[in-house]
């Protein structure tokens, strides 16, 4: 058996070696604290962007030289999704929609036989090009509380073939509108672009593409 000093030795080592144990952890707690962040979570750097304001729409073309260059043939087959709603015939039938012989020009709410919207017959006045321009880009933007569920067209070339098209309905076509002339200014630029580029004379658009289809629609 062991004697008192023998175990005293024992005891002795074991307390030492767990008193060393301790001793570690204590320092390695003082020197590896992990910080608590005040909130719970992981923080994300993100970098700040200057605010620029909400983006800016597209501008569009105005109208006038897009009808005046516009195709009606094209506008015809733009419309085959149209005949299951509306005629397009001279006394044609309503259906879903009214018939649309001679709309250019013609008031609203004004075909008869027709039950218009009640948004449609406050809305008032006359189907216009430019009114039937807008009313195609969006309808239910145009006239909140329509009943037509058409979506619209986007595209502005498209919505000038088609009013091109809807203008032909007619027994006397209503004239096309006046093409706004260009400033002396602008004319001053055109002619020194010409003398510089030399596109003006060799492309052949300027002479038969736009002003060709232009006396082509209006005939």
């Amino acid at each position: 058996m062991l004697d008192t000093f023998e175990v005293n030795k024992v005891l002795g080592a074991v307390l030492g070696t767990f008193l060393g144990i301790q001793a570690v952890h204590l320092m390695a707690g003082a020197v590896f604290a992990p910080q608590v962040p005040a909130k719970p979570g992981f923080e994300i750097e993100v970098k700040e962007t200057p605010a620029s304001g909400p983006a800016a729409a597209p501008k569009e073309e105005p109208f006038e030289p897009l009808l005046a260059s516009a195709n009606a043939e094209r506008g015809q087959a733009a419309t085959k999704p149209c005949e299951a709603c509306h005629t397009f015939e001279k006394g044609g039938p309503n259906r879903v929609g009214p018939n649309l012989w001679g709309v250019v020009n013609r008031p609203r709410a004004s075909e008869s036989g027709f039950n218009y919207s009640a948004a449609m017959k406050s809305k008032g006045g006359t189907w216009t090009y430019d009114e039937l321009n807008n009313f195609l880009a969006n309808p239910r933007r145009d006239i909140p509380g329509t009943a037509m569920t058409f979506a619209g067209i986007d595209r502005e070339r498209q919505r000038a073939d088609v009013v091109a098209y809807l203008r032909t309905l007619s027994d006397n076509p209503p004239p096309l509108p006046q093409v706004a002339q260009p400033s002396e200014d602008s004319k001053s630029d055109s002619k020194t672009d010409a003398k510089g580029g030399g596109d003006a004379k060799g492309g052949g658009d300027a002479k038969g593409g736009t002003s060709g289809d232009a006396k082509e629609n209006a005939k």
